[in-house]
């Protein structure tokens, strides 16, 4: 029903057993217009919310840092200005006043109207500081270009438990919705030296509302420019594939197609809630699945090396095997390729170093430039190796 968005007998229905709870507060599982909240709450005498204002609350709850608060207070503005209209019962107050702002006639909805949008102008312009500072770190990351791997999946999935697992970092991993708000970043080594940032991310939901893509942007920049994507899925639940289904759709607005199959790691998180026949059952599914899939428990530790050398795997597709003759009063140089590069074999002599090592195509101009270590001064491709 357009009026109050459920049928008239069940609103009845419903309002019967508000009143004989005494509940003060109904939340709809839906997307309420500003009327349909206005006559529900009328028939009800108790507040009303729907999804997005529950979601706006947690979120609001969860929000630890000034960047957090920010990104919160934009979304439930965004989305509480098209409802300054269920706020307010006294539209024909006029107010008086001078000057070419707010002056005589102004009514009240249109000065709550242009407070907000003040306020709204102000957090972009905050957040737009945010963002060009989340540039500025990129960029000095990419002068040491570790590669970036963001955890991302749907909300209480086990991502900060899976980011505590491989950083040891310690961060608030509960199990809540939208226990993290705030991505942290830390920088780890994978078992055969590589060097990677793990990024935690917020958690997404089903029907994520608009207001709070927007509002969260220069966070979820940190998935669209990353190296590796490892969705993490709670396998245990369920609704696992409807929850792994809105995930893959709001990541398809962020990252390019070609890059998201290409990039991505499914990770089948909390094996440890499973019991054996149907942890067979999803060992069998995953190798069917003809896929990059991980079977891990976050919380037990079960399966994460493997992830560890899946994520090793991939980003070493990107590398190329070179043979590298390192003087032995180019120390600094050694050190660099020992920390960028994976050493897979190493001999000395009265000349200096010859190392066969891993490295990426971008390290190599770096080399050059930074080193003076070029072609021309002994690097070449080195012979394949089994």
């Amino acid at each position: 029903m357009p009026a109050t968005w459920i049928g008239k007998g069940a609103v009845e229905s419903i309002g019967c057993d508000v009143a004989a709870a005494g509940a003060e507060l109904v939340v709809m599982d839906c997307t309420l217009s500003p009327g349909q909240q206005r006559n529900l709450e009328r028939r009800w005498q108790c507040k009303v919310i729907d999804r997005t204002a529950l979601i706006l609350e947690i979120f609001g709850a969860r929000a630890r840092t000034r960047e957090g608060r920010l990104q919160v207070e934009l979304a439930h503005l965004t989305w509480q200005r098209s409802r300054l209209v269920r706020s307010w019962t006294h539209l024909e107050r006029q107010r008086g006043g001078f000057g070419f702002v707010g002056g005589p006639g102004e009514s009240q909805i249109e000065l709550d109207r242009r407070l907000i949008d003040d306020r709204i102008a102000r957090l972009k312009r905050a957040l737009e500081t945010v963002r060009k500072r989340r540039a500025l770190q990129r960029q000095a990351r990419a002068k040491v270009p570790y590669p970036v791997a963001a955890l991302v999946g749907y909300t209480n999935a086990g991502k900060s438990t899976l980011f505590n697992r491989l950083t040891a970092a310690g961060v608030a991993a509960e199990d809540a919705l939208f226990a993290t708000l705030d991505p942290t970043m830390r920088r780890i080594a994978l078992p055969r030296g590589r060097r990677i940032v793990v990024s935690d991310t917020v958690g997404f939901i089903s029907d994520l509302p608009t207001e709070l893509i927007a509002a969260f942007r220069a966070t979820l920049e940190e998935v669209a420019l990353a190296d590796v994507i490892l969705h993490v899925r709670d396998i245990a639940r369920p609704d696992a594939a409807a929850q792994a289904e809105s995930v893959r759709r709001i990541l398809s607005d962020l990252v390019a197609g070609e890059k998201l199959a290409s990039a991505t790691i499914e990770v089948w998180n909390k094996i440890d809630r499973v019991d054996g026949p149907g942890l067979e059952r999803l060992r069998n599914r995953a190798d069917r699945a003809n896929d990059r899939i991980r079977l891990v428990s976050a919380l037990t530790g079960a399966g994460v090396d493997g992830l560890c050398a899946e994520v090793e795997d991939l980003l070493g597709a990107a590398r190329r095997r070179m043979a590298i003759r390192v003087p032995y009063e180019k120390g600094a140089a050694l050190a660099w390729l020992y920390d960028r590069g994976a050493v897979v074999e190493r001999t000395d002599d009265e000349a200096g170093s010859l190392l066969i090592v891993d490295i990426e195509q971008s390290d190599c101009r770096t080399l050059d430039s930074r080193y003076g270590l070029s072609t021309a001064s002994g690097i070449a491709d080195a012979p394949a190796r089994p």
